[in-house]
């Protein structure tokens, strides 16, 4: 008994002792793992502010361990940038030529050579493509230059990180801590070394490029400043006159030598240069001569009578490769920006030559002849146009040269004047021209305007044969379109799609204004002004004018005016190419009727998408749109009120569609096919052929029948009239079995025949059959009369007749033949008593 007292307590000690565990032990099972962590973590934040508290370390050693890590990620990426070399290799091969180039223009800038407008024009086009190579070394640096400030950037912030100078209170974590920081902290260094060596290249590079830039801009404003005044000087008189001009050959040969010299350096320079516009052209002259050559050869392998054909297109089917190599070279020359002058005549002698082909070929041998003499005083004119200098034998030859070519022009005005239709279009008109500028030259070089004569010389003949060059080009491209409509095509082609006779007339415009243009800019760089007007209109378009608060830009205007343009011609494109897709299917359903009414809504879309981008484009500020658009509304309150009815009446009809383009209609007694909707007015086309046009406004207010606004059927009436007394039965089934036979009549709802009237003479019966197509309806109505005609013909029923028959009735035992003398005495009494009253006249 006394061992178990003894013993009780310790048991009790021990349950006691255990029960708290294995009660823990559960709980802790029964908490999920997220608990867990969100425990850990918070002890963590706990060890890590006590720490702090401590001034132990800012954060936990593993937060300091990812970040080392993060800074070793960034320099090693800074690294692998800056192993695989900057892109300054052009710059630095480059630069010191162009800094040569510039020193050389420095030179001859301020020597007797750069007395001429020639050469002043040859260094100015050289410090434009000068600036406009060092401008884009420039940008390509400033690219370099931020990223390797942005290297810099991240260097610097590792270098100012203090969280790195703390220590880890943790012995066995502190020595891979240091190691790793020691790894960084050499990698920083050694990448602090190659970043800023890098950025110091790189700043160098950009002070050169800087200098560079600064030298071209004042050299271009020197340059400038010499053309003023030249052209003032040129203007006043440059020299003597002409007989006092002794002829020094010396000075020629200088001129000649530095001439060569230097249109081979400029050309040179150029083929070097241009290499992906060379490529481009090359590009271009094998399209143009393989479209042209391919048409051709198309024409004549798959075409039933391609003689026929080619004879409209004469200048490819007598010299296609010709043809092809004039319109490649004559605008070639436009893919350049201020190409030299060598150039540009070397592609214009052969385009000349060209042209001369063509116009023995094709033309009378009077304005061939007039062009191959032509073409002789175009070469010495070219040749005299490369010089640098002025010499006095330049001088009397360009004096030589007007002569010759007043000469020779007026000569040729003559005979054209005889016969005009032997020659090309506007001949006349241009050697009136050609004439009064030769005359002009010479003037001016008689009297030591010697720049000026041989520029307006230089323009004359150059421009008369641009004229040539680009008719020939404007027919060429027309003739090789109209062989391209006329080869085999295939049944999905797009050219299927399009109206020769309309893109021919309208492209042909464009083509000519495009011409027009490129003649007009010729003739501004012959005269040398391109420049000078490229300015002055740029000044004028985009400076900055105010009127009543509202800041805006005749270059905005113009932006407007023209995106406008452009998405009126696209919305009209659109449309066609709708409109065209649908008018090529046979049969006009519902639907594609409806597609075809859409055309107004892809027009109107187009149309307000343009707006907003010619708003966006002109740089208008829109809050100001609004008072424009309550002016308007003032505008529609007073006199508006038609057009903005008309106008939102075309909406109701784009959308509501009521009536669909092809539906026919009868409004206001007039009926017709709907042949468009516009945006204010709708047109019908009669049956007579003429287009009644239609507000869209008296389409929604009238009353508008549609005939075929859910199906296209028509009921057809007839009145047809037998013989009085003929078989009505039998009429009424022959009728009927005749309208139940005919396969264009509809069955549902089937033919009826009525009893329309009876009189003395017919009897009437009305039919009535349904005919599934409206515009069917006239000639089905002839062709069931004809087949009545004849059927009530074959069954021996007769015809209603005009004719009536009298009949006597005499009385009885009267013969016939008393009764008639009888009635012949009586009107002689009757005719006898008339004369002889004088009162029967009254």
């Amino acid at each position: 008994m006394l061992r178990i007292i003894k013993t009780t307590p310790l048991i009790i000690l021990l349950l006691a002792t255990l029960t708290p565990f294995k009660n823990f032990a559960q709980e802790k099972k029964k908490k999920p793992q997220t608990v867990l962590r969100e425990v850990q973590r918070h002890k963590m934040r706990s060890r890590d502010s006590l720490l702090r508290s401590l001034n132990k370390s800012d954060t936990s050693i593993n937060s300091l361990l990812q970040r080392v890590e993060q800074y070793t990620t960034t320099f090693n990426q800074i690294n692998n940038s800056l192993s695989e070399g900057l892109d300054t290799a052009e710059v630095c091969q480059g630069l010191p030529p162009v800094v040569k180039r510039l020193n050389k223009i420095d030179s001859l800038t301020n020597t007797h050579k750069s007395s001429t407008l020639r050469y002043l024009f040859v260094l100015r086009d050289n410090l434009d493509r000068i600036q406009d190579k060092l401008e884009g070394w420039q940008a390509d640096l400033e690219d370099v230059s931020t990223k390797l400030i942005q290297n810099q950037t991240e260097l610097i912030k590792f270098f100012k990180d203090t969280t790195l100078r703390f220590v880890p209170a943790d012995s066995a974590l502190r020595i891979s801590y240091f190691e790793q920081r020691r790894s960084v902290r050499q990698l920083f260094r050694s990448t602090d070394s190659v970043n800023r060596a890098s950025l110091s290249k790189v700043n160098v590079l950009q002070d050169k490029l800087s200098i560079a830039y600064t030298k071209v801009l004042d050299e271009t404003d020197q340059i400038d400043l010499k053309i003023k005044r030249f052209a003032i000087k040129a203007m006043a008189g440059e020299s003597e006159y002409i007989w006092f001009a002794a002829i020094q050959v010396d000075d020629f040969k200088a001129a000649l030598k530095s001439t060569i010299k230097l249109n081979k350096v400029l050309f040179y320079y150029f083929i070097k240069s241009e290499t992906v516009t060379h490529y481009v052209s090359v590009l271009f002259l094998a399209l143009i001569f393989i479209w042209i050559i391919f048409t051709r050869s198309k024409t004549l392998h798959y075409h039933e009578n391609p003689q026929t054909i080619l004879d409209q297109a004469n200048f490819i089917n007598k010299k296609p490769v010709i043809a092809a190599l004039l319109v490649a070279t004559a605008i070639i020359p436009y893919f350049y920006s201020h190409p030299p002058v060598v150039f540009l005549e070397t592609l214009f002698l052969v385009s000349m030559i060209f042209s001369l082909v063509l116009v023995k070929n094709n033309f009378s041998q009077l304005s061939y002849s007039f062009l191959k003499r032509l073409f002789g005083l175009t070469i010495i004119y070219g040749i005299s146009n490369l010089f640098i200098q002025i010499s006095n034998i330049d001088r009397y030859v360009v004096l030589l040269l007007s002569i010759a070519s007043f000469v020779t022009g007026l000569i040729f005005y003559k005979k054209v004047k005889q016969s005009p239709n032997d020659h090309l279009p506007y001949t006349g008109l241009a050697l009136k021209i050609f004439i009064a500028m030769q005359f002009l030259a010479f003037l001016l070089n008689v009297t030591g305007r010697f720049s000026l004569a041989k520029i307006v010389g230089v323009t004359a003949v150059f421009n008369l044969w641009l004229l040539v060059i680009l008719f020939f080009v404007v027919q060429i491209i027309v003739q090789a379109l109209f062989l391209q409509f006329q080869v085999k095509k295939e049944g999905n082609s797009i050219i299927n799609w399009l109206d020769y006779n309309i893109l021919q007339k309208k492209f042909r415009n464009v083509l000519v204004t495009i011409a027009s243009l490129l003649w007009l800019f010729t003739l501004l760089q012959n005269l040398n002004i391109d420049d000078w007007i490229t300015d002055n209109v740029s000044d004028i378009l985009g400076e900055s004018r105010s009127v009543g608060g509202a800041s805006f830009t005749f270059g905005g205007f113009v932006i407007f005016i023209a995106v406008i343009w452009l998405s009126s011609i696209v919305s009209k494109i659109i449309s066609y190419f709708y409109d065209v897709s649908a008018q090529r299917v046979t049969d006009l359903s519902i639907a594609k009727k409806k597609n075809r009414t859409s055309t107004l809504l892809i027009r109107l879309g187009v149309f307000s998408i343009g707006f907003l981008l010619a708003v966006a484009a002109s740089g208008f500020p829109l809050e100001k749109l609004t008072i424009i658009i309550s002016a308007f509304g003032i505008g529609i309150g007073f006199g508006l009120q038609n057009i903005v009815n008309n106008l939102v009446s075309g909406l109701i009809l784009a959308f509501e569609k009521p009536i669909q383009i092809g539906d026919i209609i009868e409004v206001d007694n007039r009926s017709g096919t709907m042949k468009e909707i516009g945006i204010r007015s709708s047109k019908i086309l009669t049956s007579e052929g003429s287009e009644v046009i239609i507000p869209n406004g008296d389409l929604i207010s009238r009353h508008v029948v549609n005939w075929t606004l859910s199906n296209s059927n028509r009921r057809v009436e007839l009145i047809v009239a037998v013989m009085y007394g003929s078989d009505i039965d039998k009429v009424k089934t022959l009728l009927k079995t005749l309208l139940g036979n005919r396969e264009d009549i509809m069955k549902t709802p089937g033919p009826s025949v009525f009893l329309n009237g009876i009189s003395e003479s017919a009897v009437e019966f009305r039919i009535f059959f349904w005919a599934d197509d409206i515009s069917t309806t006239l000639e089905l109505k002839s062709k069931v009369l004809a087949d009545i005609h004849q059927v009530l013909s074959n069954e021996g029923i007769s015809l209603p007749s005009s004719k009536k028959d009298l009949y006597l009735h005499f009385p009885d035992g009267v013969p016939p033949q008393n009764l008639i003398e009888e009635a012949g005495d009586e009107k002689v009494i009757k005719k006898e008593i008339n004369k002889n009253d004088p009162g029967q006249d009254q």
